[in-house]
């Protein structure tokens, strides 16, 4: 009490005063008022933050639904990526192998092309080998008959020449009668 008599008298040297006596000041009307606004804003205020609430959880649900769906694409994702990549490395391995076979068959081709052209470049070679042979003995053969003819001729006598066609003659009714 003593407090506050201090208070209004403390508040009469400001021009403003503290009343004691509850029904004169009306803080009985202001508490029932203020427990009113408080008992109807609170079912007000009460049910909009229960809505909100509903909300903020209902977000937070489907967000975390969404990060489920999220992590199950991503490992749907993972797999797709090792499985494309198992892929990836049979075509390389794949094209590996087909590209040594390419080589091999270049390289067989290859070594049967050399074998032919050497099997006949050898043969025109053995040809041509044998057409200048034939060609030096018929030079041979033509210049030795021809040596032979003039020697012939420089010592073939005229008796010669009877006695070698008597001979030939001979020899063809040998030839005739057998």
């Amino acid at each position: 009490m003593q407090i506050l008599n201090l208070i209004s008298q403390q508040s009469l040297n400001f021009g403003i005063s503290f009343n004691s006596n509850f029904l004169e000041a009306n803080v009985l009307n202001i508490v029932l008022l203020l427990s009113g606004l408080i008992y109807v804003l609170k079912q007000f205020l009460g049910s909009i933050l229960l809505l909100r609430q509903e909300k903020v959880l209902f977000a937070i649900n489907e967000s975390e639904e969404r990060l489920k769906q999220a992590n199950i694409r991503l490992s749907e994702s993972e797999k797709q990526l090792v499985q494309t990549q198992i892929v990836i490395d049979q075509i390389i391995k794949e094209a590996k192998i087909t590209a040594e076979k390419v080589r091999q068959s270049i390289l067989e081709q290859g070594k049967s092309d050399i074998e032919r052209l050497t099997s006949s470049s050898k043969a025109s070679i053995k040809f041509a080998e044998n057409q200048i042979k034939e060609q030096i003995q018929q030079q041979i053969i033509s210049l030795a008959l021809k040596k032979v003819t003039i020697k012939l001729q420089n010592k073939m006598t005229s008796a010669m020449q009877i006695k070698i066609i008597d001979n030939n003659i001979i020899q063809l009714k040998g030839d005739i009668i057998i």
